[in-house]
């Protein structure tokens, strides 16, 4: 099958313009705020909906200013050192999840300093409601055109338009236009989105030893994007970064998968001690 061309510009005003991805971005948070107002019924803690305000905020801008100094650092440090003014121009694209997240953490630890929280109530709290955001990012991620897959024969190949697949080829001719390619994003939305969404939902129903939902969302996320990276293309001006077989994103979702598991060793550990 063949991708399906959208127009990445919703409507467009004179220079103002609606993207589909700051679309997403702006459903993202607000599905956050959306489903902390009900998550803060059932949770203990206090929650209000201005607190959840405030952490959507703080979240918000950690995602953003993070997303994009870790992209800046982890896929194009050479640019950054050639030109620093780099790092400051969005507009030409380049966001990192794993740079996200890291500025997500610095903005949560402000927030549970602030709202005097441990830190670890405020994650566990919010983990639950995050999966749905990045599974619509990445549904942004397939609307531009973006992380064409790896080529594959099976059924759910698509043969993506040569803009999606320059950044493999400058010429994009021949066979990097005409094969088919794993609609990678597709397949990070599904798993990073909605299957990560409904697992932390359903474990976090139920009260649970303080750190344990934050180190299922690490270990969840890690591994289902550390699988999803055999099906992605890496980036061009990288390639494969540990024995010519995996990617940046996998190299980088390792650290996640070994703190997530601690995490929940240490939080069953303390329930435990606490019991006795």
């Amino acid at each position: 099958m063949h991708y399906p061309i959208i127009d990445p510009i919703i409507f467009s005003i004179g220079p103002v313009a609606l993207r589909w991805y700051g679309l997403m971005y702006l459903l993202g948070f607000a599905a956050v705020y959306w489903l902390g107002t009900r998550r803060m019924r059932t949770h203990p803690g206090g929650w209000d909906s201005e607190q959840i305000s405030d952490l959507v905020f703080y979240g918000a801008l950690g995602a953003v200013l993070g997303g994009r100094v870790g992209y800046v650092i982890f896929y194009n440090f050479s640019n950054f050192l050639a030109d620093p003014l780099y790092l400051f121009r969005v507009w030409e694209g380049g966001m990192s999840f794993h740079g996200g997240f890291l500025g997500v953490l610095v903005a949560l630890l402000l927030f549970a300093s602030k709202t005097n929280r441990h830190f670890l109530q405020v994650t566990d709290f919010i983990a639950p409601l995050c999966p749905i955001g990045l599974g619509l990012g990445r549904m942004g991620n397939f609307i531009n055109m973006e992380l064409p897959g790896r080529v594959t024969d099976s059924a759910f190949g698509m043969i993506f338009h040569c803009d999606a697949v320059r950044g493999l080829s400058a010429l994009c001719l021949g066979s990097w236009e005409s094969v088919a390619r794993h609609p990678s994003s597709l397949y990070q939305a599904f798993t990073e989105g909605l299957l990560l969404f409904c697992l932390l939902w359903f474990v976090s129903t139920k009260p649970r030893p303080t750190g344990q939902i934050s180190g299922l969302f690490l270990v969840g996320y890690g591994s289902f994007r550390f699988i999803t990276e055999f099906f992605r293309s890496p980036d061009s001006h990288i390639g494969f970064v540990l024995l010519d077989a995996f990617s940046m994103g996998q190299l980088l979702s390792l650290p996640m998968i070994v703190a997530g598991v601690l995490l929940i060793l240490w939080a069953r550990r303390r329930n435990l001690a606490a019991m006795t």
